[in-house]
């Protein structure tokens, strides 16, 4: 049995890495909480703050009876530190919890520089500590030289895939007589800039796409790509209707210029609160920056479009869950390695929050001398682990939370419509993930550091 008073090494400062320290914190642990940035940078992230999100500033939905609500209701009543500081940075987002993205990493970071159990170490690991307990959170963008002491480790290669980040507009520059305000089907309001498109106007962008220059990727002679972030030029090679059932599908909106609906739709989500920006939803690109400056200023209401950021792919890398890690996420060759975020396997911004909380509660049962229990598997986060500790290793790739992860219901209810069983999936999960977590939640007078409004 380790001894209870041993500082945990948490290696990685995002969402999986600042969760975990935190949750850890609150539960009397000491931590060390190494981040390399800013001494190292990586080819995605452009500042030093904890939890920085690079792809997109989208939580995804928080609409009831979707498994991404589903997921973000057990986090808070799990009692969640990012989920908590994501609510209190929200910008509108119609039904998806969309946050200023530099106000949530500078309160993380705020938040977890305070807790006096948390000792934050500005400098890059290259080499796993030989004692103690270790989490390794260090995300898909981990350097090389732990990549390869992980490899050693794990004894396998990793796996790989291309992640690819959308262009931000300056607001300044969207013409507003084309654009329209709305929210598809009206939900969640009128968040969403809407750049309508006739046919003509479609097919000319369409052409324009497919034919523009691509920044080449050097280190693999093959892109393998994750399907649930696909750059545009690649969703649209696959045919020319594809973007029209994608990020460019025109349902639930009207335009109400023509009282009728567009032949296609590219939307513009608010990048932060004061709305001097905004993202080009579906629209991961690896098209050369000069290129995607020509092609999307074709797209209506965008034709003097100045952009802050350009689209751009980067590697991500993540280890052969199946093969290596436990369900409680511990390395099955040396169970005091454990892994949480987008390394070990999840895909997604809150499924990258959920690991690192369940990894805070499995160490504290190690610590205790106990075996960890992982949730029900009839829950989000159970499902999440049962998914990544039990996929197929020779076809294993990042997953997000679906209800296709959830297991089916039985006997009669398994006839039900398929909006009926999606409410019993969420309410059977509700139940049994709150018998998991009642007797692992901190009481308030326990805790070291009280949820505070001044990071807020």
């Amino acid at each position: 049995m380790l001894d209870p008073r041993s500082t945990v090494t948490i290696i990685g400062g995002g969402l999986a890495g600042s969760e975990a320290a935190w949750q850890l914190a609150e539960r009397g642990i000491p931590v060390r909480l190494y981040e390399m940035r800013p001494r190292r940078m990586t080819p995605a992230h452009k500042t030093d703050r904890l939890a920085e999100l690079v792809c997109s500033n989208s939580l995804k939905s928080d609409e009831p009876g979707t498994a991404p609500h589903l997921l973000k209701e057990e986090l808070r009543r799990a009692g969640s530190l990012l989920i908590r500081l994501a609510e209190a940075s929200r910008v509108p987002g119609g039904a998806a919890l969309a946050v200023d993205r530099e106000l949530f990493a500078e309160r993380v970071t705020r938040a977890i520089t305070a807790h006096p159990l948390i000792t934050l170490i500005r400098e890059e690991v290259e080499r796993i500590p030989s004692e103690g307990i270790v989490v390794i959170a260090t995300g898909p963008l981990t350097s090389d030289a732990l990549s390869e002491e992980i490899r050693r480790l794990t004894g396998r290669d990793h796996l790989y895939f291309y992640d690819a980040i959308s262009p931000i507009v300056d607001a300044e520059t969207i013409n507003y007589d084309v654009v329209f305000r709305a929210s598809r089907y009206r939900k969640g309001g009128e968040d969403y800039l809407n750049c309508p498109m006739t046919r003509e106007e479609y097919d000319r962008f369409y052409d324009a796409l497919m034919q523009a220059e691509k920044v080449e990727l050097h280190d693999f002679d093959r892109a393998c790509y994750f399907e649930g972030c696909l750059p545009i030029e690649e969703l649209a090679r696959r045919g020319r209707e594809t973007l029209l059932y994608g990020p460019m599908k025109p349902v639930g909106l009207v335009d109400p210029r023509t009282g009728r609906r567009p032949y296609a739709v590219v939307q513009l989500r608010q990048e932060n609160l004061l709305a001097d920006s905004y993202n080009m939803v579906g629209f991961q690109t690896q098209l050369r920056w000069g290129e995607q400056k020509r092609v999307f200023r074709l797209i209506p209401g965008l034709e003097r479009a100045e952009f802050i950021r350009y689209g751009m792919v980067h590697r991500n890398t993540y280890i052969n869950s199946p093969a290596c890690l436990t369900e409680t996420l511990q390395l099955r060759s040396d169970p005091r390695l454990f892994f949480a975020g987008q390394i070990c396997g999840v895909e997604g911004y809150v499924e990258c929050i959920a690991t690192g909380l369940m990894v805070a509660l499995f160490v504290q049962d190690v610590l205790a001398g106990r075996e960890p229990v992982p949730p029900p598997r009839t829950t989000a986060f159970g499902s999440l682990l049962h998914y990544v500790a039990h996929s197929d290793p020779e076809n294993f790739q990042p997953g997000n939370i679906t209800f296709a992860l959830l297991p089916p219901l039985e006997g009669e209810e398994r006839r039900r419509s398929k909006s009926e069983r999606h409410r019993r999936q969420i309410e059977r999960a509700m139940e049994d993930f709150e018998r998991w977590i009642a007797p692992r939640r901190v009481p308030a007078e326990a805790a070291p550091m009280l949820w505070s409004s001044e990071w807020k």
